[in-house]
């Protein structure tokens, strides 16, 4: 994957998680900052920070149960350690962070 291809493909990412938290009815505020950083905030203060990593061509989430790296596989983004797709990985996160059922995707 190139540059351009990375751009294109974690643009999308970071859109597909901005309209899947904009449709859930979970109480969590987000900010999609420059650099194509995502700060997703929850009712107790804690967050969960999306980052496009370019340099790795990765897209990294900080999570309050660790941090994890999605790599492209050509299809969706993939976590490098255990094969589980970014979304179902954000829906989990956001789930246990929430204390509530948050479905992304």
């Amino acid at each position: 994957m190139d540059d351009s291809e990375f751009n294109v493909q974690a643009e999308q990412a970071m859109s597909r998680i901005e309209a899947a938290l904009e449709a859930s009815s979970a109480d969590i505020d987000f900010e999609l900052a420059s650099g194509g950083v995502m700060e997703i905030e929850f009712a107790d203060g804690s967050k969960i920070i999306v980052n496009r990593h370019a340099v790795a061509r990765e897209i990294w989430v900080a999570a309050r149960s660790g941090g994890f790296h999605f790599r492209w596989n050509g299809q969706t983004w993939c976590d490098t350690r255990d094969g589980v797709e970014l979304m179902a990985r954000l829906s989990v996160l956001a789930s246990q962070q929430a204390g509530e059922s948050v479905v992304l995707g």
